[in-house]
């Protein structure tokens, strides 16, 4: 049995996630942390990570960017691994995390969803293929919108995951609308959409000479990264200091 703090416990993901904890029995949360600490039902709640139970084997983070850097050093301290689900963390704090990858397990991704990840690692292993026969890349992005990055940082790990399988990197281009030519070979395109409600959707596209490759992920419900994020902890729990990524869950 895992046992897990939960860091952002009655946020909107942290709830998510104690839902999908509750039904799996290879995984339980021993404790709560929010700044909200209404009572949730299964494990106790406390306001602070320096208050949570260090019997615990991971840290689920889910919580405010600007307390990532308290979990970090609580997790070093007290020797338990961390997974890292917050996004919009500045250049400091993620130099930090990289940093406590020399005394414990970190895990983070730019998208926990298990399907992005199967993705990309096709896109590691097929990009170069695609791209010698001639096949150029775009990306296409949707979100609500009340999202308030363009573009998505999974939009960004896609690309990055493309350049990962090419020798001749490619670079990225986000705005066209200045330039008239034909589009260069050397080139990544990443649009961004924002409207309503969609809760995030990903085209990876590669447009050959006579035939179209899209690979497509949409997320219908913000579960998909909870039960990423479950995985990932159950994962990280028993492994050495270093830095981990969804790609070691799928193996």
């Amino acid at each position: 049995m895992v046992k897990i703090i939960m860091h952002g416990c009655n946020g909107r993901m942290g709830k998510m996630i104690a839902g999908i904890v509750a039904e799996d029995p290879d995984i339980e949360i021993v404790c709560g942390v929010d700044i909200n600490t209404a009572p949730a039902e299964g494990f106790p709640v406390v306001s602070s990570i320096s208050e949570a139970d260090k019997g615990a084997d991971a840290v689920v983070d889910f919580g405010n960017a600007a307390a990532v850097d308290n979990v970090i050093d609580w997790c070093v301290s007290n020797g338990i691994p961390l997974v890292e689900c917050t996004t919009g963390l500045g250049e400091e704090t993620l130099a930090k995390l990289n940093g406590a990858a020399g005394a414990v397990a970190v895990l983070r991704s730019a998208n926990m969803s298990l399907g992005i990840n199967i993705i990309q690692k096709i896109l590691r292993e097929n990009a170069a293929k695609l791209t010698a026969a001639g096949f150029d890349v775009e990306i296409v992005e949707k979100h609500h919108r009340t999202k308030l990055d363009a573009p998505s940082g999974t939009a960004l790990a896609l690309a990055d995951s493309v350049n990962e399988g090419l020798t001749d990197k490619k670079d990225y281009v986000f705005d066209r609308s200045e330039r008239r030519m034909v589009r260069p070979d050397t080139e990544i395109g990443i649009s961004a959409v924002r409207g309503g409600t969609i809760v995030g959707d990903h085209d990876v596209i590669f447009a050959g000479r006579d035939e179209v490759i899209t690979l497509s992920h949409t997320a219908y419900s913000r579960a998909v990264f909870a039960k990423g994020a479950v995985e990932a902890a159950k994962y990280i729990a028993d492994k050495k200091a270093g830095m981990y990524t969804m790609a070691d869950v799928l193996g």
